[in-house]
């Protein structure tokens, strides 16, 4: 099965679940133009994969695309085991995976909720390389 996306997703405001959307555009080393995230950084866009959101569903949780506060939801696509530097092709789109995982200085309602977060361990950070529009059943490929 080839990778692809899930859902995109985002959110006016830092550290609120983010709202998938029909398409998102992204900006060369900006990030997804109107989300909170986006800027002149290493964690311009974050992605998380729906078998890790499958994880959390498993412990009983209501959860889904953009509730990790990701803005790329994948499918068949090992996130965590790509290496910092990976590129990703989304149609026009150029991603760099610039950081796995990240701390969490403050519990979020999910780790409350079940004890455990998936987003810390599993979700990934990346710069735009490449900008353009990405949507839902976009194929990934890794460049």
């Amino acid at each position: 099965m080839a990778a692809s996306i899930v859902a995109v997703s985002i959110s006016k405001s830092k550290g609120e679940k983010k709202t998938p959307a029909e398409s998102v555009h992204l900006r060369a080393d900006y990030g997804i133009i109107g989300d909170a995230h986006a800027g002149d950084w290493h964690r311009q866009v974050s992605l998380l994969a729906e078998e890790s959101i499958a994880k959390m569903v498993a412990l009983g949780l209501a959860v889904g695309p953009g509730d990790f506060a990701e803005n790329i939801t994948t499918q068949g696509l090992d996130l965590v085991q790509l290496p910092i530097g990976t590129r990703l092709g989304i149609g026009p789109v150029v991603l760099e995976i610039s950081q796995i995982g990240k701390v969490c200085h403050t519990r979020c309602a999910i780790f409350y909720q079940a004890g455990d977060c998936v987003m810390p361990k599993e979700g990934v950070f990346a710069t735009v390389v490449s900008g353009g529009v990405i949507r839902p059943n976009d194929e990934i490929q890794l460049l």
